[in-house]
Protein backbone atom coordinates (compact mmCIF):
# COMPACT_ATOMS: atom_id res chain seq x y z
CA UNK A 1 0.00 0.00 0.00
CA UNK A 2 1.24 3.47 -0.85
CA UNK A 3 1.61 5.77 2.14
CA UNK A 4 3.39 8.75 0.57
CA UNK A 5 3.93 10.66 -2.65
CA UNK A 6 7.29 12.30 -3.33
CA UNK A 7 7.46 15.12 -5.87
CA UNK A 8 10.41 16.59 -7.69
CA UNK A 9 10.00 20.37 -8.03
CA UNK A 10 11.39 21.72 -11.32
CA UNK A 11 9.49 20.18 -14.22
CA UNK A 12 6.88 18.70 -11.87
CA UNK A 13 5.49 21.14 -9.30
CA UNK A 14 7.20 24.04 -11.05
CA UNK A 15 7.55 24.68 -14.77
CA UNK A 16 10.59 22.96 -16.20
CA UNK A 17 13.94 24.78 -16.00
CA UNK A 18 14.76 22.85 -19.17
CA UNK A 19 12.79 25.51 -21.03
CA UNK A 20 15.25 28.15 -19.86
CA UNK A 21 18.21 25.95 -20.75
CA UNK A 22 16.82 25.34 -24.22
CA UNK A 23 16.26 29.06 -24.72
CA UNK A 24 19.84 29.82 -23.69
CA UNK A 25 21.23 27.14 -26.00
CA UNK A 26 19.27 28.62 -28.89
CA UNK A 27 20.47 32.14 -28.11
CA UNK A 28 24.09 30.97 -28.01
CA UNK A 29 23.88 28.74 -31.07
CA UNK A 30 24.64 25.64 -29.02
CA UNK A 31 23.50 22.19 -30.07
CA UNK A 32 20.18 21.32 -28.36
CA UNK A 33 20.80 19.30 -25.22
CA UNK A 34 24.42 20.44 -24.89
CA UNK A 35 24.08 21.75 -21.32
CA UNK A 36 22.42 18.62 -19.96
CA UNK A 37 24.91 16.37 -21.70
CA UNK A 38 27.75 18.34 -20.13
CA UNK A 39 26.15 17.97 -16.70
CA UNK A 40 25.90 14.20 -17.14
CA UNK A 41 29.38 13.87 -18.65
CA UNK A 42 31.09 15.68 -15.77
CA UNK A 43 29.38 13.37 -13.30
CA UNK A 44 29.22 13.54 -9.50
CA UNK A 45 32.41 15.61 -9.26
CA UNK A 46 31.38 18.10 -11.93
CA UNK A 47 30.56 21.71 -11.17
CA UNK A 48 26.81 21.21 -11.44
CA UNK A 49 26.72 18.29 -9.02
CA UNK A 50 28.97 20.11 -6.55
CA UNK A 51 26.70 23.18 -6.70
CA UNK A 52 23.62 21.06 -5.99
CA UNK A 53 25.36 19.35 -3.08
CA UNK A 54 26.42 22.64 -1.50
CA UNK A 55 30.11 22.04 -2.23
CA UNK A 56 30.41 25.14 -4.43
CA UNK A 57 28.91 28.57 -3.98
CA UNK A 58 27.41 30.27 -6.99
CA UNK A 59 30.47 32.36 -7.85
CA UNK A 60 32.67 29.27 -7.77
CA UNK A 61 30.17 27.42 -9.91
CA UNK A 62 30.14 30.11 -12.57
CA UNK A 63 33.89 29.76 -13.13
CA UNK A 64 33.95 25.98 -12.85
CA UNK A 65 31.05 25.26 -15.20
CA UNK A 66 32.26 27.77 -17.78
CA UNK A 67 35.64 25.99 -17.73
CA UNK A 68 33.98 22.59 -18.17
CA UNK A 69 32.08 23.86 -21.19
CA UNK A 70 35.14 25.61 -22.59
CA UNK A 71 37.02 22.29 -22.39
CA UNK A 72 34.76 20.97 -25.16
CA UNK A 73 34.84 24.17 -27.19
CA UNK A 74 31.76 26.05 -25.93
CA UNK A 75 31.99 29.56 -24.49
CA UNK A 76 29.05 30.27 -22.19
CA UNK A 77 28.04 32.63 -19.40
CA UNK A 78 26.92 30.44 -16.51
CA UNK A 79 25.35 33.51 -14.89
CA UNK A 80 23.16 34.14 -17.94
CA UNK A 81 22.29 30.45 -18.11
CA UNK A 82 21.09 30.41 -14.52
CA UNK A 83 19.14 33.58 -15.16
CA UNK A 84 17.26 31.91 -18.02
CA UNK A 85 16.48 28.96 -15.76
CA UNK A 86 15.19 31.26 -13.03
CA UNK A 87 12.78 32.84 -15.50
CA UNK A 88 11.23 29.43 -16.23
CA UNK A 89 10.24 28.32 -12.74
CA UNK A 90 6.60 29.30 -12.33
CA UNK A 91 4.42 27.28 -9.96
CA UNK A 92 1.89 24.88 -11.50
CA UNK A 93 -1.33 25.50 -9.51
CA UNK A 94 -2.80 22.18 -10.63
CA UNK A 95 0.01 20.36 -8.84
CA UNK A 96 -0.50 22.29 -5.61
CA UNK A 97 -4.20 21.45 -5.74
CA UNK A 98 -3.37 17.78 -6.23
CA UNK A 99 -0.95 17.86 -3.30
CA UNK A 100 -3.66 19.36 -1.12
CA UNK A 101 -6.06 16.63 -2.20
CA UNK A 102 -3.53 13.88 -1.43
CA UNK A 103 -2.83 15.23 2.04
CA UNK A 104 -6.56 15.48 2.75
CA UNK A 105 -6.74 11.73 2.08
CA UNK A 106 -4.20 11.14 4.85
CA UNK A 107 -1.14 10.40 2.74
CA UNK A 108 2.18 12.09 3.39
CA UNK A 109 3.67 14.31 0.70
CA UNK A 110 7.34 15.21 0.29
CA UNK A 111 9.41 17.36 -2.04
CA UNK A 112 12.74 15.94 -3.20
CA UNK A 113 14.68 18.46 -5.23
CA UNK A 114 18.14 19.04 -6.59
CA UNK A 115 18.74 22.73 -5.96
CA UNK A 116 21.36 25.15 -4.77
CA UNK A 117 21.79 27.75 -2.10
CA UNK A 118 20.75 31.23 -3.08
CA UNK A 119 23.82 33.30 -3.84
CA UNK A 120 24.88 36.28 -1.82
CA UNK A 121 23.83 39.29 -3.83
CA UNK A 122 23.60 43.02 -3.49
CA UNK A 123 19.84 43.00 -4.00
CA UNK A 124 16.98 40.58 -3.61
CA UNK A 125 16.19 40.95 -7.29
CA UNK A 126 19.67 39.75 -8.23
CA UNK A 127 19.38 36.77 -5.88
CA UNK A 128 16.04 35.85 -7.39
CA UNK A 129 17.40 36.19 -10.93
CA UNK A 130 20.30 33.77 -10.54
CA UNK A 131 18.99 31.53 -7.80
CA UNK A 132 16.15 29.03 -7.53
CA UNK A 133 14.05 30.12 -4.59
CA UNK A 134 11.41 27.88 -3.07
CA UNK A 135 9.31 30.71 -1.70
CA UNK A 136 6.45 29.40 0.41
CA UNK A 137 6.35 26.00 -1.34
CA UNK A 138 7.63 24.27 1.76
CA UNK A 139 4.31 24.80 3.54
CA UNK A 140 2.59 22.47 1.05
CA UNK A 141 4.70 19.47 2.05
CA UNK A 142 5.15 17.26 5.10
CA UNK A 143 8.86 16.91 4.28
CA UNK A 144 11.09 19.12 2.14
CA UNK A 145 14.41 17.56 1.06
CA UNK A 146 16.90 19.86 -0.70
CA UNK A 147 20.13 18.52 -2.16
CA UNK A 148 22.05 21.64 -1.18
CA UNK A 149 21.03 21.14 2.45
CA UNK A 150 21.59 17.39 2.86
CA UNK A 151 24.73 17.26 0.71
CA UNK A 152 23.35 14.56 -1.60
CA UNK A 153 21.70 14.83 -4.99
CA UNK A 154 19.57 12.66 -7.25
CA UNK A 155 20.20 10.05 -8.58
CA UNK A 156 22.31 9.04 -5.55
CA UNK A 157 20.19 6.34 -3.84
CA UNK A 158 21.03 7.79 -0.44
CA UNK A 159 18.92 10.90 -0.99
CA UNK A 160 15.82 8.80 -1.74
CA UNK A 161 16.45 6.74 1.39
CA UNK A 162 16.90 9.96 3.35
CA UNK A 163 13.45 11.10 2.19
CA UNK A 164 11.87 7.76 3.07
CA UNK A 165 13.44 7.82 6.52
CA UNK A 166 12.05 11.32 7.05
CA UNK A 167 8.59 10.07 6.14
CA UNK A 168 8.99 6.87 8.23
CA UNK A 169 8.18 4.65 5.24
CA UNK A 170 9.83 1.97 3.13
CA UNK A 171 10.70 2.89 -0.49
CA UNK A 172 8.06 0.42 -1.72
CA UNK A 173 5.41 2.54 0.04
CA UNK A 174 6.25 5.66 -1.99
CA UNK A 175 5.28 7.00 -5.40
CA UNK A 176 7.93 9.27 -6.90
CA UNK A 177 7.34 11.81 -9.67
CA UNK A 178 10.20 13.33 -11.68
CA UNK A 179 10.76 14.55 -15.22
CA UNK A 180 14.26 13.08 -15.61
CA UNK A 181 14.70 9.43 -16.48
CA UNK A 182 17.93 8.76 -14.59
CA UNK A 183 16.35 10.08 -11.38
CA UNK A 184 13.36 7.79 -11.84
CA UNK A 185 15.55 4.78 -12.59
CA UNK A 186 17.38 5.12 -9.27
CA UNK A 187 14.09 5.41 -7.37
CA UNK A 188 12.61 2.41 -9.17
CA UNK A 189 15.65 0.30 -8.29
CA UNK A 190 14.95 1.01 -4.62
CA UNK A 191 11.39 -0.26 -5.00
CA UNK A 192 9.49 2.99 -5.45
CA UNK A 193 6.60 3.31 -7.88
CA UNK A 194 7.70 5.93 -10.39
CA UNK A 195 5.95 8.32 -12.76
CA UNK A 196 7.76 10.25 -15.48
CA UNK A 197 6.17 13.67 -15.76
CA UNK A 198 5.61 14.69 -19.37
CA UNK A 199 2.72 17.02 -18.54
CA UNK A 200 0.79 17.78 -15.34
CA UNK A 201 -2.35 16.21 -16.81
CA UNK A 202 -0.65 12.96 -17.78
CA UNK A 203 1.21 12.71 -14.46
CA UNK A 204 -1.87 13.29 -12.31
CA UNK A 205 -3.89 10.81 -14.36
CA UNK A 206 -1.25 8.14 -13.65
CA UNK A 207 -0.92 9.17 -10.03
CA UNK A 208 -4.66 8.96 -9.49
CA UNK A 209 -4.67 5.44 -10.92
CA UNK A 210 -1.99 4.34 -8.47
CA UNK A 211 -3.65 5.99 -5.49
CA UNK A 212 -7.12 4.75 -6.27
CA UNK A 213 -8.84 8.12 -6.23
CA UNK A 214 -9.20 10.63 -9.08
CA UNK A 215 -7.30 13.88 -9.38
CA UNK A 216 -9.11 15.05 -12.51
CA UNK A 217 -10.91 17.80 -10.61
CA UNK A 218 -7.56 19.61 -10.23
CA UNK A 219 -6.70 19.01 -13.88
CA UNK A 220 -9.92 20.61 -15.11
CA UNK A 221 -9.19 23.66 -12.97
CA UNK A 222 -5.75 24.22 -14.50
CA UNK A 223 -6.76 25.87 -17.79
Amino acid sequence: MHRAVIFDLGGVVLDSPMLGIARYEQEMGLEPGFINRRIVETGPDGAWARLEQGRLDMAQFFDAFESECAAVGARISARDLMGRMGESGGVRPVMLEAIHCIRERGLAVAALTNNWKSPEAETQDEAARVGVGVGDLESHFDLFVESSVVGLSKPDPRIYLHACEGLAIEPSQAIFLDDIGRNLKAAHQLGMTTIKVVSPEQALEELGSHLGFPLRREIKGSA
